[in-house]
């Protein structure tokens, strides 16, 4: 069936790469505007590659910014690497400079240096110290897009500005005013409503709010959030060590972040590996990225079955074993996954840190004796009511509570000892996990039987 919005009319990638063969920039630019900003990322998404860079080729650096903004950053980053230095230069101009670093990051560092170097110095050296900044600190997030006058500005001072810049201001998201010494020290903040209903004379120190709440350039992802949350502020005000005023961190763009960090746990804990997976990736990059994971665990789930091959013999003799072995593995894994999900949480919000095995040990020891007793007495009952057999019951009760308690404690302790070893939590934990619950069960569970038949 076609791929269309209705019966009759072609999907909007279809009409626009039609546009776009004819090179007509007005009826491309009114069919742009007429779509939703879903339609325009999908619309962009589906276009073929060499599509794209035509389009945003035969854009205006301001429309062309807009485009990419809506497209992930990936995908903006693949366009940008396409095109003249001039161009995308003049095109990273016309975004935000949160987003400007995201994008500049993700490329080349020959092509974003390429793109830099047609900034002026002050830009590229202010461009060049926000990538430094990881993107789940304040510095990484923030905008240097922000209204700010000295304290000894009147109202007036400060509305002839606006006046006179209202052309660049048009695009800031401008909620507040901030207050700064002459060495540009925050001092103050003022709703930008109160400049606008204040006497015309009154100077800005007079108005203020002083001692305004603000972050440091390092404060963590985390933190922002918590404010955010016991606060109705739009933004906070980022300032360095000196109290000199950086930048501001939006509310949106903390919630942002948040979600986009569960998208890539998730992704990586999918095995999902090398990034960001969209189904407009060349299908090798997208195949080797599955694969890159779903290889190593052949080796794992070999390690695992290699507990049944050692103890076929006891199966033979209990063939109903065969049906509780997979409960026992799954049921412990899922416990220990739990654990995983929250270790895994607390090391991105820096609640614990990779050396605090003890503090997650004991944590994780009350909750798996608790959880593995409560799951083996439920699983014996089950054994017994369905065979009349109490020997099974205890066989596999026990198994599932003691595989349990090992998986709640390893689930706990793995993400720690990876992030000490450097290699990525969310990727590589719950595999490991599943190695180990699933050995540890299967191995545990024959030999407990194995016992019971002596």
């Amino acid at each position: 069936m076609e791929d269309s919005d209705n019966s009759s009319t072609p999907a909007p990638w279809k009409q626009l790469k039609e546009l776009i063969d004819t090179r007509d920039l007005a009826s491309i630019n009114a069919f742009l505007e007429q779509l939703q900003l879903t339609d325009t990322a999908r619309a962009i998404s589906r276009l073929p590659h060499y599509n794209q860079i035509q389009l945003i080729n035969l854009l205006s650096p301001e429309d062309a910014a807009d485009i990419l903004e809506e497209v992930t950053d990936e995908q903006a980053a693949d366009i940008l690497e396409e095109l003249s230095p001039e161009k995308a230069a003049a095109i990273v101009d016309e975004l935000f400079s949160d987003h400007q670093a995201d994008i500049l990051t993700l490329l080349d560092a020959e092509d974003a240096d390429a793109i830099l170097r047609q900034f002026d110095s002050e830009d590229a050296e202010e461009l060049r110290t926000m990538m430094s900044y990881p993107d789940n600190v304040a510095g990484g997030l923030m905008i240097t897009e922000f209204l700010s006058y000295p304290g000894s500005y009147t109202v007036q001072q400060v509305l002839n500005d606006l006046a006179k810049n209202r052309e660049e201001y048009a695009h800031y998201e401008v909620h507040y005013v901030y207050v700064t010494k002459s060495n540009d020290k925050l001092i103050g903040v003022l709703r930008l409503r109160d400049i606008f209903l204040a006497p015309r004379k009154r100077r800005l120190h007079e108005l203020m709010v002083a001692r305004p709440s603000s972050c440091k350039l390092t404060a963590p992802l985390y933190r922002l959030d918590q404010f955010f949350d016991h606060n109705s502020f739009s933004g906070i005000p980022v300032v360095d060590e000196n109290g000199i005023l950086e930048g501001v961190v939006q509310r949106e763009d903390v919630k942002e972040a948040i979600a986009k960090n569960a998208e890539s746990a998730y992704l990586k804990a999918s095995g999902i590996v090398g990034g960001e997976e969209l189904r407009h990736l060349p299908v090798w990059v997208r195949s080797g990225r599955r694969l890159s994971w779903l290889s190593i665990n052949i080796l794992l789930n070999l390690v695992a079955a290699s507990a049944i091959a050692m103890n076929q013999d006891v199966i033979e003799q209990i063939t109903v074993l065969a049906v509780f072995l997979p409960m026992i593995s799954d049921l412990s894994g899922c416990s220990g996954n739990q654990a995983v999900a929250v270790s895994i949480r607390e090391l991105a919000l820096d609640l614990i840190r990779e050396g605090e095995y003890i503090h997650v040990f004991l944590k994780e020891l009350s909750v798996g004796l608790i959880n593995g007793f409560a799951m083996g007495c439920l699983l014996a009952l089950v054994a017994f009511i369905w065979k009349g057999d109490p020997i099974l019951g205890i066989v596999v009760g026990m198994g599932l509570g003691i595989n349990t308690l090992l998986a709640v404690l390893t689930g706990g302790l793995i993400p720690l000892i990876l992030k000490r070893f450097k290699v990525d939590p969310a990727l590589a934990s719950s595999p490991l996990l599943t190695t180990i619950t699933d050995m540890v069960g299967f191995f545990l569970t024959l030999n407990l039987a194995r016992v019971a038949l002596l």
